[in-house]
């Protein structure tokens, strides 16, 4: 390192400054870690939104039907929960309105610069400290970087020929265009993932024809939605425990979920019958079930959860279309069959999840770039810290995702592993390459045994590497971020 000298760091330091702290993202992942810095006394910290508002993806995704497909008691803070929750799955305003609320009780909206898009970082080898670089022109400098910008903010658009030259409404269901009145249209559908079988159900009723074109197909199973009722209300709010045995019950399945994507892959043949059984009750057509059978393992793409797909596409004014898309005219969808016309595309084709960071340009020790050190797959220690980029924290890291449990649990315990760092007294931090290089080759090799490794699907980059999953439990997870091995970490003096 150049100018710079590292000391192995194993125990905490008596001597210690609260560092200044900038957080990019004020979805779920940055205000949890901003909430959990206020709740510990830091004071010293500010919140970066490009929006105007907070939720990062329950203030984007307003299409019809948006919804969580996991159980509220569980997709919320341990240290926040809802009393009132309307619906177990609860809807994109009841999420949004839930974050809005926390934020303020905490006392965090004041600590947001909202309208304030951070385009680049770049870590100062004299000072050791960060400047942060904002599209409005302005520089800040903080002693600690914290992106949490998620995995699912930057929507996907195919590369289809013709995309532009087609003369009626498009867009993708992440800017759902509320203007556009779907009511006796011809719309298609391009793409079937977790957003798409959401919305579809939604607008299929008051459509005068929808075409769904699905590249393959995907595995859902029942939801088991309800809507609460005042006595669950006065129940969770007399006897707080009861809800917190149903967010437990609730990670407990999860955990099941995940065994059957990872280390016992059998018991996903559980899962697959409540697929057929479903499939089988609600579409009577055999020719239209065998299109909606994948043809990969159960869980290699998304699992997916509803009710009301499988219905809405048995209806008369719907087809599915598996033939590949060879273009777009001015006039609809052209596939090998021929041309589909329609008034109205909308695309379900999902988010550029394994494009972490992205479009921002990082910059670390020794002229390191950090999409550069991406190139061929995200990586990071714990899914926190990566080599040559001191006093960077993510939230929401590579390979931090899950398959089958609740993304606020993993976030609440980066949030603590990054606060019990900041405490050690460390004033600049860097993880060793070596530890990171042998967690990642860990990772990697139990990935590789794993259900994600069978299949192309958002979880993997082109080179197949899967860089957005966890290989292991919930549980694995807690422990191994429960207290910070300073050990793994040099001191950049």
């Amino acid at each position: 390192m150049a100018g710079l000298n590292v000391v192995s760091v194993s125990e905490p330091r008596t001597s210690y400054r609260e560092p200044t702290v900038a957080i990019i993202g004020a979805g779920f992942g940055g205000l949890g870690m901003a909430m959990t810095l206020k709740r510990a006394g830091f004071d010293n910290f500010t919140v970066f939104e490009r929006a105007a508002d907070l939720g990062g993806v329950w203030r984007e995704n307003t299409y019809p039907g948006a919804a969580c497909d996991v159980p509220s008691p569980l997709y919320s803070y341990s240290f926040a929960p809802n009393r009132a929750w309307p619906r177990r799955y609860s809807q994109q305003p009841d999420i949004l309105a839930y974050l809005r609320r926390v934020a303020t009780e905490h006392g965090i909206l004041d600590r947001v610069r909202f309208g304030t898009e951070v385009t680049g970082a770049e870590f100062d080898e004299d000072t050791r400290r960060w400047r942060v670089e904002t599209a409005q022109g302005d520089t800040f400098e903080v002693d600690v970087l914290i992106p949490a910008v998620g995995q699912l903010s930057r929507p996907a658009m195919p590369d289809i020929p013709g995309a532009a030259s087609f003369e009626g409404a498009a867009f993708h269901s992440a800017t759902w265009n509320h203007d556009v009145d779907l009511a006796g249209k011809r719309i298609a559908v391009i793409g079937t993932g977790a957003s798409a079988i959401q919305f579809v159900p939604q607008i299929q009723p008051t459509a005068g024809h929808l075409t769904v074109f699905q590249r393959s197909a995907p595995y859902v199973i029942p939801k088991a939605d309800r809507a609460y009722t005042r006595w669950h209300h006065r129940l969770y709010r007399a006897l707080p425990l009861t809800q917190l045995a149903g967010r437990l019950g609730t990670w407990t399945i999860g955990e099941f979920l995940t065994m059957a994507l990872t280390s016992v892959q059998p018991l996903g043949k559980l899962v697959e019958g409540l697929f057929r059984l479903q499939l089988r009750r609600q579409v009577p057509d055999k020719r239209l079930r065998a299109k909606l059978v994948p043809d990969y393992p159960i869980g290699c793409k998304r699992l997916l959860f509803s009710n009301e797909w499988f219905p809405a596409l048995a209806q008369s004014n719907v087809d599915v279309v598996t033939d590949r898309i060879t273009e777009i005219t001015p006039r609809g969808v052209r596939t090998a069959q021929g041309e589909h016309e329609v008034d109205v595309i909308i695309y379900g084709t999902g988010f550029k999840a394994t494009e972490f960071l992205a479009p921002m340009r990082i910059r670390g020790l020794d002229g390191h770039e950090l999409s550069k050190d991406w190139a061929e797959g995200a990586h990071a220690y714990l899914g926190i810290s990566v080599p040559n980029y001191p006093n960077m924290f993510l939230i929401y890291g590579p390979n931090t995702n899950l398959g089958g449990n609740s993304i606020i649990y993993m976030m609440e315990h980066q949030a603590r592993y990054i606060l019990q760092v900041l405490r050690a007294g460390m004033s600049c931090v860097d993880v060793k390459p070596e530890v990171a290089a042998t967690f990642d080759d860990e990772v990697q090799r139990r990935l590789a045994s794993s259900v994600w490794s069978g299949c192309s699907s958002w979880y993997r980059e082109a080179n197949g590497r899967v860089s957005t999953n966890w290989p292991g439990l919930v549980w694995e997870y807690h422990k191994r971020t429960a207290k910070p091995d300073l050990s793994a970490y040099q001191e950049v003096v």
